[in-house]
């Protein structure tokens, strides 16, 4: 499956790329591009398709100068986050997912790339204020957001982090490109609900939504106790999640499991 699907994000890459550094892979250099797409193809070479995407996130990081990377599906408000190439990754993840704002969050929103260059100055830090303090004070200072799917549809991010400020050169702009590519690829390949081929006898994306759906669950909850609609009664949970330290998964829970009730917030 490894070298098909290579293969077919080859073929849907995009055709407007800049340039290639000198001794880098890039559009205009056939070794270099080569070399990309067989560390690609080697890195998921045997893997299960359900882990495909968590292995290309790790592929990512010793591709690029980033110290993490991870993939979130575009959801109805709340990113769900599909894998990462680590612990720390997927905690950055959720920073936005909580926040509701951020590159991926844009990137989703628009299809189109958000290069962020340095989180503690200058226009990228006042872009987002609230998710630059969060995602400065765990280390991060650049994050590279590249839409996965197609021209007419975005289906997701991936997400990649830098330790110090920075810009992509072109050529490791195309190689972002290029992974982003073979993750959409992978994920078109992968089984849906309705298909045989499942993990543990269910499809592996319709359990990826366990999380996203108790986020709606506790905004109906919310909703029925404050008589609010929906976009306020989320913003309600993520302030809750914001104020208390938590994600949005985890407050959402202490909804859940009455833990927390909004309509005895003011009593």
């Amino acid at each position: 499956m490894a070298d098909r699907v290579v293969k077919e994000a080859v073929g849907v890459r995009p055709s407007d790329d800049p340039p290639a550094s000198p001794g880098r892979p890039g559009p205009d250099d056939d070794a270099g591009q080569a070399r990309a797409v067989d560390l690609i193809a080697d890195g998921v070479r045997g893997v299960p398709p359900d882990q495909v995407p968590a292995r290309l996130c790790e592929v990512a990081v010793r591709l690029l100068p980033v110290s993490g990377a991870s993939a979130s599906l575009r959801g109805d408000g709340v990113p769900v986050r599909l894998c990462a190439s680590g612990e720390r990754a997927g905690q950055l993840a959720e920073i936005q997912a909580t926040l509701g704002e951020g590159p991926s969050v844009h990137a989703a929103a628009t299809g189109l790339p958000v290069l962020v260059h340095d989180l503690t100055r200058g226009a990228d830090a006042v872009r987002w204020p609230v998710y630059a303090q969060q995602i400065t004070a765990a280390g991060v200072r650049a994050v590279y957001a590249l839409p996965l799917g197609t021209d007419a549809m975005c289906v997701g991010t991936l997400d990649l982090y830098r330790d110090t400020p920075g810009t992509l050169t072109p050529a490791e702009l195309h190689t972002a490109r290029l992974v982003a590519g073979v993750l959409t690829v992978a994920l078109m390949a992968l089984p849906r609900e309705d298909e045989a081929d499942r993990v543990d006898g269910q499809s592996w994306l319709n359990g990826l939504a366990t999380g996203h759906d108790e986020v709606y669950r506790a905004v109906g909850m919310i909703m029925a106790q404050l008589g609010v609609g929906t976009d306020e009664a989320l913003a309600r949970l993520r302030a809750h999640a914001f104020a208390g330290g938590r994600t949005v998964r985890e407050a959402a829970q202490e909804v859940l499991t009455h833990r927390h009730r909004f309509d005895t917030e003011e009593r």
